[in-house]
């Protein structure tokens, strides 16, 4: 489809690329532009084509009734009609007032504005042309009004090719492109522009050879266009290469260095850029909280702060979700504050992270009171409520709230569906989410997706249907993948079916040989059933296979600080008073008739030994100093990196009730809202 004309002249280009020649463009009488995209952030450099500027030189006046004029190049100044100043005045006026209903994004009014205009210049109608520009899909009705125009210049080429590449149509807009009998800068930049971001890189890079003079729009499309596609080898070669590196070149590297995981790269960059902006800072911030260094990510946010910077909602949504994984209650509410005194305050985006943000740190009333306040709910506010309360157990809440949201209109997607099944999974509702898995398809029209089997495989496996899960593994469209596995591992060691343990671990190994989870599962399902020489042996393939099991920890946030614990700690600074409280708690507990579960400790030692293990499990530990710190009233918040143990479990709900304390647990799964010796899973989980 797409063919490049060659050029005359040679021009050095990039020394390990394919020289194009250049093409000769005319001199124009009047000046050329490059226009603000109206859709992109306001942090960026300037893109060709929107709003057009207004020329610094005495407008062409074109009255209204003389719209024959199909020459395509601008008029000669000097054979302009007489001017005069009250029209002059009047046109700017009317210009500005077309400018500011566009980017107001009230296009109507710009229209009637327009219509009533007795006289327009160049400028006026390529204000409401690229008012076009902005509302997808009106590309018959731009080429119109393009058509209309008595006399185009080069902003009104850029602005028609933009609506071309904005709607997606790369093939017109590159006829158009080569059609054009004037080209500049800005009708290059954006045609590379709009290669890069459909992935076309190939074509951009031939465009990008070719072009006679680059500027750093240019470059900077080029090294973004190669970060989204993966291609970090290339990004690196342009952005080393460019003569002029703006910040967007440099954010967009950071950007490709954290989507890599080289994070020690990108902080490389950050700190030897010469200039930031508010994009550089969500890059950094959003790349940390994707690489599991949340609190990286939120020192930074405060960093940000205090050099004045204002965050918008794509700060705070990076900051919300490293208060959700940190378990950050405080610093979250502290956003909260931040949000409510901004212009965010009213924004979808920002509350749906709140929600999920209150929803991730065990606090569902207010997560809910801030769904209610949220005027205009999309599919991810939904979502967020709705997977919210099916973390936290309370299915039937999960599935009404699904059934109001289909009620109003708003049409699930595949992430519903997975809040939907987990919600069904954590309440036992076996029958149910049978029936919302085969309706997903055949009533909705959303496509199953692994995330979906994973789901169907927990919630049979859970209620003890393993052949069934087995079968529908065997069922599946697709080659099942490790969740698959691992998670009918994890049912197996409830129920503790070593045959189908064994087929599970065999399969997730075979996927993935590092899997620590594969190995752990196994050896805690021989475990239960006392087969310690089997335990050994899984312990001597994990030491012959370099495979490392991640530590189990948990944490708890006092004042503002998160305390972390590991198994059997010996270095918090407070561990002799924790100690001394599980001690009294570990009486009290066999008062009231608890037996410690020893099927849970994973070496072969003696009853008494096995006992102390397990009574300084990490979630003990976190709770016993829970209660020496949080003031009484305030329910005890704890996290867990992995699944809460059995004991564990049953040792909380003695605790709850002894201590008279709300405890909230959230592990992998789910939360476990302790009260009154009860648990809120009701021991489903």
């Amino acid at each position: 489809m797409y063919h490049f004309l060659r050029n005359k002249r040679n021009q050095p280009t990039l020394p390990s690329l394919k020289n194009f020649p250049p093409t000769k463009h005319p001199n124009f009488p009047f000046s050329t532009f490059t226009i603000q995209n109206p859709n992109a952030n306001p942090n960026r450099e300037a893109v060709p084509a929107n709003f057009a500027s207004h020329s610094p030189q005495r407008p062409y006046l074109v009255p209204t009734n003389d719209l024959t004029s199909e020459h395509p190049t601008a008029p000669s100044l000097d054979k302009s009609p007489p001017f005069d100043q009250h029209y002059h005045n009047d046109i700017i006026s009317s210009n500005k007032i077309i400018t500011c209903y566009i980017r107001s994004g009230d296009f109507d009014s710009a229209l009637r504005v327009f219509d009533n205009m007795s006289v327009k210049t160049t400028v006026t109608w390529n204000s409401i042309l690229a008012g076009y520009t902005k509302k997808h899909g009106k590309i018959i009705e731009a080429l119109t009004l393009f058509d209309k125009i008595p006399q185009k210049d080069t902003v009104s080429y850029n602005i028609m090719l933009a609506c071309y590449v904005q709607n997606s149509d790369m093939g017109k807009a590159w006829s158009f492109f080569n059609s054009m009998p004037f080209k500049d800068t800005a009708s290059w930049n954006t045609m590379i522009s709009g290669f890069a971001q459909k992935g076309v890189m190939g074509k951009a890079r031939e465009l990008f050879l070719a072009m006679p003079e680059k500027n750093s729009v240019t470059w900077s499309a080029m090294i973004s266009g190669y970060v989204e596609c993966g291609e970090l080898e290339l990004a690196v070669e342009f952005f080393e290469l460019a003569a002029v590196k703006s910040v967007v070149a440099w954010t967009a590297m950071i950007s490709g260095y954290m989507k890599f995981g080289k994070i020690e790269k990108a902080e490389r960059l950050f700190k030897e850029m010469p200039v930031k902006n508010l994009v550089t800072w969500n890059a950094m911030i959003a790349g940390y909280v994707e690489n599991c260094r949340a609190e990286d990510g939120l020192k930074l946010f405060r960093m940000m702060l205090r050099y004045g910077i204002r965050p918008n909602h794509s700060s705070l949504s990076s900051v919300l979700l490293g208060c959700s994984e940190l378990s950050a209650l405080q610093l979250g509410k502290q956003v909260h504050q931040l949000v409510c005194k901004s212009l965010l305050r009213d924004d979808t985006t920002a509350g749906t992270s709140l929600i999920s943000m209150y929803c991730k740190s065990g606090v569902l009333d207010d997560a809910w009171k801030l769904f209610l306040e949220i005027k205009r709910k999309d599919v991810v506010s939904w979502n967020a409520m709705i997977s919210g309360y099916a973390q936290h157990g309370a299915g039937e809440k999960a599935l009404y709230l699904f059934e109001e949201m289909s009620g109003e209109g708003i049409r699930p997607d595949w992430i519903t569906f997975v809040a939907v099944l987990l919600a069904c999974n954590h309440a036992g509702l076996v029958d149910t989410g049978v029936r919302y898995f085969d309706s997903m398809v055949k009533d909705y029209g959303v496509e199953a997706r692994p995330d979906h089997y994973t789901c169907m495989v927990d919630l049979l496996g859970r209620a003890g249907k393993l052949v069934e899960a087995v079968d529908l593994i065997k069922r599946m469209p697709f080659k099942p993948h490790c969740a698959i596995f691992g998670t009918l591992l994890g049912a197996c060691r409830i129920h503790k079916n070593l045959e189908m343990a064994e087929f599970a671990a065999e399969n997730l190994l075979n996927l993935d040989p590092k899997s620590a989870a594969g190995y752990v599962q196994l050896a805690n399902v021989y475990a239960a059933m006392n087969k310690w020489d089997h335990v050994a042996r899984i312990r001597q393939s994990m030491k012959d296979n370099k495979v490392i099991k991640s530590p189990g920890y948990s944490w708890i946030e006092i004042k503002s600080i998160v305390h972390e614990f590991r198994s059997g700690d010996r270095v918090h600074p407070e561990l002799a008073s924790i100690q001394k409280k599980l001690n009294e708690l570990e009486k009290k507990m066999k008062l009231a008739g608890y037996v410690p579960d020893l099927e849970f400790v994973l070496h072969d030692v003696g009853e008494e030994q096995k006992e102390q293990l397990l009574l300084r499990h990490s979630e003990k530990l976190a709770i016993a100093f829970g209660l020496i710190k949080v003031p009484y009233g305030t329910p005890i918040r704890v996290f867990k990196n992995l699944r809460v143990c059995g004991d564990c479990h049953h040792a909380i709900k003695y605790i709850s009730a002894i201590e008279r304390r709300e405890i909230i647990v959230r592990d992998t799964v789910r939360f476990h809202h302790f009260k009154d010796g009860c648990c809120s899973c009701g021991d489903y989980w």
